[in-house]
């Protein structure tokens, strides 16, 4: 049994690692997909790293990604940049994709 127990640990920590790595990855994302933004509205300077944060920030109103893609929508539309939600998901894909390979180094 013990042997057994041991691998379950074993898994039981592969998953709580993975599940870590995850979110680490989607906030990066998330961290990358404000700074795009912020740059495609007009924004520069500081008013970069505070419209990235932001977007990490509402990722947390609820579970998904809906709430990102809600608020960059939205804030486009204010600033009268035309893009659509099929768009910005697939920026956060491409950027889920640099995230990972900046967080493996």
């Amino acid at each position: 049994m013990n042997g057994f127990e041991n691998r379950e640990k074993g898994f039981e920590r592969k998953y709580s690692v993975d599940q870590e790595n995850e979110f680490k990855v989607i906030a990066r994302r998330n961290r990358l997909l404000g700074a795009w933004a912020a740059v495609q509205m007009g924004l520069s300077g500081d008013a970069v790293d505070s419209y990235a944060k932001e977007v990490v920030v509402a990722d947390f109103d609820e579970p998904g990604d809906a709430d990102v893609v809600a608020k960059v929508l939205r804030d486009f539309s204010e600033k009268g940049i035309d893009i659509d939600e099929a768009a910005i998901r697939r920026k956060m894909e491409e950027l889920a994709a640099v995230a990972r390979q900046q967080l493996a180094r």
